[in-house]
């Protein structure tokens, strides 16, 4: 008897230390993701996702991304399984991840649905403030065992991120307008972390109230709304400010502050975000600087 409980005891304690084994963190859709050891084949479907990968020092063990995954240079290496609008499942599936990293608003519902009935552990990565970038970075070293990189990742992204704050959170306030694509024209609302990134430099969003995430928005409305700041990414194969350029006498025509920067640093929840805000910062304080 007493060797029957002795191993009844062992049996319960190594069933203890298997669950305590296991990796747990919770995504940003609040889902709980849970793996037995450390990814070691990861899909990336946002390139942001990739970005903090490579950063981490994952890069290595993604073994498919999505269109636009383009940085760092390695990530244009790895072979693509779909884009935003469509991923190749099947494809996917035949990789054997075990992790698969999302963007919840960027990718179909229905085929992110369909990674998960079939048992492939899901991480929906989609930061929408400063905080849960730095939060992701901890949240994926614990996943892929790169603690020792996304601690310190973390750490100097939020020191950084102070500093930008405490330098620019008593400037005065400059109206801006975002546009993210000019025909339809459309902008991004205060959810999106662009809009976090406009907010810390001093900025307000003018559409920042409207819906969906990415709302068309009229020629008329952002006339009306006279923001004192266009704001464009660059790689477009056009001037992206010509709509504009034809009023002059709206505020942002007249005193020339048509900003372009570069739309990745902005737009892309990842390591790199805060150079676009250092630089969004920087041209804002030239808009105040011809308003003083």
């Amino acid at each position: 008897m007493p060797r029957l409980r002795f191993l009844l005891l062992a049996a319960l304690l190594c069933l203890g230390a298997a669950a305590r084994a296991e990796i747990a963190v919770v995504d940003d859709s609040k889902h709980v993701v849970s793996l037995k050891a450390p990814a070691r084949r990861i899909v990336s479907l946002a390139p942001h996702a990739t970005e903090l990968l490579f950063a981490l020092g994952a890069g290595n063990r993604i073994t498919g991304v999505i269109e636009y995954s383009n940085f760092p240079p390695e990530a244009q290496r790895i072979p693509t399984v779909g884009s935003a609008t469509a991923i190749d499942v099947e494809r996917i599936v035949a990789m054997k991840p075990d992790l698969v990293v999302i963007w919840g608003s960027g990718n179909l519902a229905g085929q992110v649905a369909k990674l998960r009935s079939l048992g492939i552990p899901v991480y929906d990565c989609e930061p929408h403030d400063f905080e849960a970038i730095a939060s992701s970075f901890e949240r994926l070293a614990k996943l892929t065992a790169t603690e020792s990189a996304g601690n310190p990742l973390a750490a100097g992204f939020r020191a950084r991120l102070a500093a930008l704050a405490e330098r620019y959170r008593a400037r005065a306030p400059v109206t801006v307008f975002y546009q993210i694509w000019r025909e339809p024209l459309m902008t991004l609302n205060d959810v999106h972390m662009a809009s976090a990134v406009i907010r810390l430099c001093g900025g307000k969003n003018i559409f920042g109230n409207l819906q969906p995430i990415a709302p068309t928005v009229s020629v008329e409305a952002v006339l009306k709304a006279d923001p004192q700041a266009i704001l464009a990414g660059t790689g477009a194969k056009d001037d992206p400010f010509s709509t504009w350029r034809r009023f002059s006498k709206m505020t942002a025509v007249a005193d020339g502050h048509l900003i372009s920067i570069d739309s990745d640093l902005l737009t892309r929840p990842g390591p790199r975000i805060l150079e676009g805000t250092e630089a969004l910062c920087k041209r804002l304080d030239g808009v105040r600087a011809k308003n003083q």
